[in-house]
């Protein structure tokens, strides 16, 4: 048996109560290193943890394939919610009818900083990864453009790192040709971790601002505002303003 775990954002307070239990049904704890330190102390010393590097993603759900047919019970973490840029399908593409696998969902990161925020994804929004690892640049433009001119919230994964330090800049300019630079924004780091911080910003400002790896940026549709220092988007579907750029 193999279940595939969200940890939620990271603190264990945000762990829900259907993971743990099943965390709690497991042999071993397989992970990506940084997740499998969140769970440390909860599980150290009652359960065998076993990390491995970044980017071993389908090795990752190859050994815990290998450890579920020799008769353990496993579980394979990632943070947030692992449908959502997770492990799931990754892992049920490897086991396929080999073993059985229970996906236990998590808090994906855009509901977690949202709440941070405030109260901006009250109507549709689009996540987008700005990560070209697996997808092409082209099509990360494509989806870009075409969420900007349909007027969706949209919230963004993966808007930088050491590798990719221009992306979240590039993806402003790009969005920028559809929508005006001040447009309501905010990012936020470190969701639900002890280093939590946030802030709200503009379309234009976000590249002013500490964007990092660690971060979820979420950029307003045309009818989201601040107020009271919180960033709201309506939830009303006949607003006078919704439905343009």
């Amino acid at each position: 048996m193999i279940y595939v775990v969200g940890l939620g954002p990271g603190g264990p307070e945000q762990i829900t109560p259907r993971a743990l239990s099943a965390l709690e049904k497991c042999d071993l704890i397989v992970g990506y290193k940084a997740y499998i330190e969140l769970v440390r102390p909860i599980f150290e010393g009652r359960k065998e943890l076993v990390a491995s590097p970044m980017k071993r993603e389908r090795d990752r759900c190859e050994e815990a394939l290998k450890l579920s047919l020799s008769g353990r019970t496993v579980g394979l973490i990632s943070s947030g919610d692992p449908g959502i840029y997770g492990m799931a399908g990754i892992m049920l593409e490897v086991a396929r009818d080999k073993t059985e696998v229970e996906i236990i969902p998590g808090i994906t990161a855009a509901a977690s900083s949202a709440s941070i925020l405030g109260a901006p994804l009250m109507h549709d929004f689009a996540v987008i990864s700005l990560s070209d690892l697996l997808t092409p640049w082209e099509l990360i433009e494509r989806r870009l453009r075409a969420a900007a001119e349909a007027n969706f919230v949209i919230c963004i994964y993966n808007p930088a790192s050491h590798g990719r330090p221009d992306h979240l800049a590039r993806a402003a300019a790009i969005l920028m040709e559809t929508l005006p630079g001040g447009r309501a924004a905010g990012w936020v780091r470190n969701a639900g971790r002890d280093e939590e911080s946030f802030g709200l910003t503009t379309l234009d400002g976000l590249k002013e601002a500490p964007i990092d790896m660690f971060c979820t940026v979420i950029i307003g549709n045309s009818v989201t505002r601040v107020i009271n220092g919180r960033l709201i988007t309506p939830r009303g579907y006949r607003h006078p303003a919704d439905g343009e750029n």
